[in-house]
């Protein structure tokens, strides 16, 4: 199982389940997609993106993205873009419960949430992609450019640096910290106030808030990923071991 659903109430709890640090290819946007369409289906209060144990998300499969052939480079950022473009213009709230480690393409799933809980401690956060040759698909950039300041996104995605709980905080990467057992409870409340928000004036904010960005995205996705031709280095798969070891002594440090 990569992404496992649950129901309380009228909130939707989509968890990422892919161990061990919950990484994406083809497979699990798939399923993420698949959940998120499950979810909207039935007309929930909010949703919520978590993951299972220590990682939110620890971004794209290192070991196996990074060989993806030309055809499924394509497939995967025409599955990343259609992600992102669903839940960053999702019409009911969504929260970001960031249970552990978030980075790289797990950081961007939880920057385009409306609300974003954290743990206080234990947990780092980083966009890498610059670290392993894999530039941004163009939803992904267009969220970090709307969701953190100049100065945050340019520090954060052209340097590639790790940065903790309170660091993440200061610089709008995460709203709010709890103590990381409470990370799930504090992002139920959070949702569950924002579900009893009128749902059409929700909607149609978030599109007033967000139309820049979600106009851009839609014309990259009519016009093609610009990446679509060049997108991953060809030393990527050797940068992604190096990355991947330390990616793991984190997680399991």
């Amino acid at each position: 199982m990569s992404v496992a659903t649950q129901r309380h109430g009228e909130i939707v709890v989509l968890r990422f389940d892919h161990p061990p640090v919950n990484a994406f290819d083809l497979e699990v946007a798939a399923a993420i997609e698949r959940a998120l369409d499950e979810a909207l289906a039935e007309e929930p209060g909010a949703i919520i993106l978590t993951g299972t144990g220590r990682c939110f998300s620890a971004g794209l499969n290192l070991k196996v993205v990074p060989r993806y052939d030309a055809a499924e480079q394509r497939a995967m950022l025409d599955r990343a873009n259609r992600v992102l473009a669903r839940l960053y213009a999702c019409p009911v709230p969504t929260v970001a419960a960031v249970n552990g480690h978030a980075i790289a393409a797990g950081l961007v799933l939880a920057l385009a949430c409306d609300h974003r809980v954290g743990p206080d401690r234990g947990a780092h956060f980083g966009l890498t992609e610059v670290r392993v040759g894999i530039p941004f698909p163009a939803a992904a950039m267009a969220v970090v450019r709307a969701e953190l300041t100049p100065a945050a996104a340019r520090t954060l995605a052209l340097l590639g640096r790790r940065i903790d709980a309170g660091a993440a905080e200061a610089l709008g990467l995460i709203d709010e910290t709890r103590a990381p057992g409470d990370v799930l409870s504090r992002a139920l409340a959070v949702a569950a106030d924002l579900a009893t928000l009128p749902r059409g004036a929700y909607a149609r904010i978030k599109q007033q808030l967000r139309g820049p960005a979600l106009a851009e995205i839609a014309a990259n996705a009519r016009g093609g990923d610009p990446l679509a031709a060049t997108w991953i280095d060809a030393d990527a798969p050797t940068t992604a071991r190096t990355l991947l070891k330390r990616t793991n002594d984190h997680v399991e440090s």
